[in-house]
């Protein structure tokens, strides 16, 4: 890792304590030190980040309890070998997905997402790979991902605008068109593709 991130892990780690201090502790002084910590690891990321400092108490500093990753499906969708994307407002693609609730499992997270962002009912049939987000795509959050590649198959519905995606089309492997690498980088997409044309593929694990 690069010397000059070595601020974002201390940072992390100083989140951490305070968070699982905050939910275990009892004595009343504990706690406010702990409360301490965690402002100031958020500032230490909105210092560092130029992000407002409000944003990132909102991003960094919501949660109780021990500290988790946050997990984020993407599905994989193919059609004559070529692979569904979804254009985001800011006009890049992505595979439909997103985090994933509270109240819903990975398949059915993965299965709604795809109908809010392309429209279209799937089943969830295989895990592609479960990835750390860090050891893929930049930039680095301040809070860990576990990414979950599902590949899926259509089984009806159809695309229209909606508040997250503008369109929706699929790409063959060489003709992608410009990526939100935040979210999935052509590394990503090719590894479904790899999934897609495999006879029996064994899930990635990072």
């Amino acid at each position: 890792m690069a010397e000059d991130m070595k601020w974002l892990d201390f940072a992390i780690k100083l989140q951490s304590i305070a968070q699982a201090g905050l939910y275990y502790g009892k004595d009343p002084f504990d706690r406010e030190r702990y409360e301490e910590i965690r402002a100031i690891a958020a500032e230490m990321i909105a210092l560092q980040s130029d992000l407002p400092l409000q944003t990132v108490k909102d991003l960094f500093c919501n949660e109780t309890g021990y500290q988790t990753p946050k997990l984020d499906t993407r599905a994989a969708i193919f059609k004559d070998d070529e692979i569904l994307l979804v254009q985001e407002r800011c006009g890049k693609w992505s595979l439909p997905g997103g985090w994933v609730d509270v109240d819903v499992s990975v398949k059915e997270n993965t299965i709604k997402e795809v109908k809010e962002e392309a429209g279209l009912d799937v089943t969830a049939d295989l895990v592609i790979a479960v990835q750390d987000r860090e050891k893929h795509n930049e930039p680095r959050y301040a809070y860990k991902v576990c990414k979950i590649f599902v590949l899926c198959t259509v089984v009806g519905g159809e695309f229209t605008p909606n508040l997250e995606t503008t369109a929706s089309r699929y790409f063959s492997i060489d003709q992608l068109p410009p990526l939100a690498t935040e979210k999935n980088n052509e590394e990503q997409i090719r590894m479904c593709f790899d999934a897609h044309r495999a006879e029996h593929w064994v899930t990635i694990l990072d």
